[in-house]
């Protein structure tokens, strides 16, 4: 579609589709931040507990192939809808679920849809780019984290009230639900594929083999997922255990880590229209990678935490970018390459935890920046857009 100067549809579309990213941040988060309340409720082990979140995981992971279907009958309006509905009701499931099989059976299915959500919403993000000439991902992956800090305050306000985890799901799933309520009428439409003639005989389309550009698109996505998973596991154990920063000082290095992400994704669709995505992917994660391997043999609090900085501003535009060249490859190659983030958000805190009990969590954090590093080296063979100069006005 060629691009047009229409601002008032871009910013309606653009409102839209955030308010999506924005619902699957809240959603997540919500029934994330109670599950101290869960694993009382149900009577869980720590074993438990960790398969039950190994569960939204795999769900999401294994949800390639149907996404990948779903996507081409469905397009990605429609499958954002029907995701982000489903996501609502399940929420709803797990505020009143009795048992834990049928908490496994929920929380996998809530993964399901997250990763129906995670490609539609992206593929959304993507078109809108792509119709308008604008950049505009970048903000978008900002509002998942705003998601995400709305849930941790309602959260906080709301068991101030009601020790309620029903009461609390409930109110959080009216608000997604709004949320779904304003996204619906500004989202893009797909275009209707051409029907087929009568006559013509239907064959069963067989999914492509991923070409070598969508495997390297893939493979910079699990690496920069592993890079942003580890810091927000490992980030607080690093500064206690090996810094030795006081129980005050500790968390600042997540905290750290969320807030220059966090600012950089919202000025990072500049970046992107004044250099293009691929010199704003390589130089961001190079920062990301020799930033914090500078910051680890330097140790101390400060170097750290500036090391942890350069992660977080480095990183930030990564899987935005990722996310936009892998849905000019259409919808397998777009369900790929998120499944592949998927599994790197999964695999990379267990991997650095792997590492740092054979070598030491300094071993591990450089683990991380090479992951880092990997990107750019990968970032250098993929196919990106062209910088897009925005609009006056």
């Amino acid at each position: 579609m060629a691009a047009t100067p229409d601002h008032t549809g871009f910013r309606r579309a653009k409102w839209a589709i955030a308010a999506l990213f924005c619902f699957l941040g809240f959603q997540y988060a919500t029934w994330a931040v109670r599950l101290p309340a869960l694993k009382t409720r149900l009577d869980l082990g720590a074993g438990e507990l960790g398969l039950l979140l190994m569960a939204c995981g795999a769900g999401a992971a294994a949800s390639f192939p149907l996404v990948a279907h779903l996507m081409r009958r469905l397009g990605s309006r429609r499958l954002s809808l029907a995701s982000a509905l489903c996501l609502a009701a399940l929420l709803a499931a797990l505020s009143v679920v009795p048992n834990y099989p049928l908490a496994l059976l929920v929380i996998c299915g809530d993964g399901v849809a997250v990763g129906c959500l995670n490609v539609a919403m992206n593929a959304q993000g993507a078109a809108l780019e792509a119709a308008y000439g604008r950049t505009a991902m970048s903000q978008l992956h900002a509002m998942f984290s705003a998601g995400l800090l709305a849930a941790a305050l309602l959260a906080s306000g709301l068991t101030t009230l009601t020790p309620s985890v029903s009461a609390h799901f409930a109110v959080a799933a009216a608000l997604s639900l709004l949320l779904l309520a304003h996204a619906r009428p500004g989202l893009l439409t797909d275009e209707t594929p051409r029907a087929a003639d009568p006559g013509t005989p239907r064959k069963r389309a067989r999914p492509a083999l991923p070409s070598g550009k969508t495997l390297l698109m893939g493979c910079a996505m699990a690496f920069g997922t592993i890079t942003e998973g580890a810091m927000n596991d490992w980030s607080t154990l690093y500064m206690k255990d090996v810094v030795k920063a006081s129980s005050a000082v500790a968390p600042m290095g997540i905290a750290v880590v969320s807030v220059m992400m966090l600012l950089a994704r919202v000025r990072a669709d500049r970046w992107r229209s004044r250099w293009g995505d691929g010199r704003v992917v390589r130089t961001g994660s190079a920062v990301a990678g020799l930033g914090l391997a500078l910051a680890l043999p330097a140790g101390g609090v400060v170097p750290t935490l500036l090391g942890f900085a350069c992660v977080g501003l480095g990183a930030a535009a990564v899987t935005p970018c990722v996310y936009v060249a892998a849905a000019e490859r259409g919808p397998d190659g777009l369900a790929l390459v998120a499944a592949m983030g998927t599994t790197g958000l999964l695999a990379g805190p267990a991997l650095i935890g792997f590492v740092a009990g054979a070598g030491g969590l300094t071993l591990g954090m450089a683990t991380v920046a090479a992951s880092a590093l990997i990107v750019t080296l990968a970032a250098t063979r993929i196919p990106w857009r062209d910088a897009v100069p925005a609009p006056a006005g």
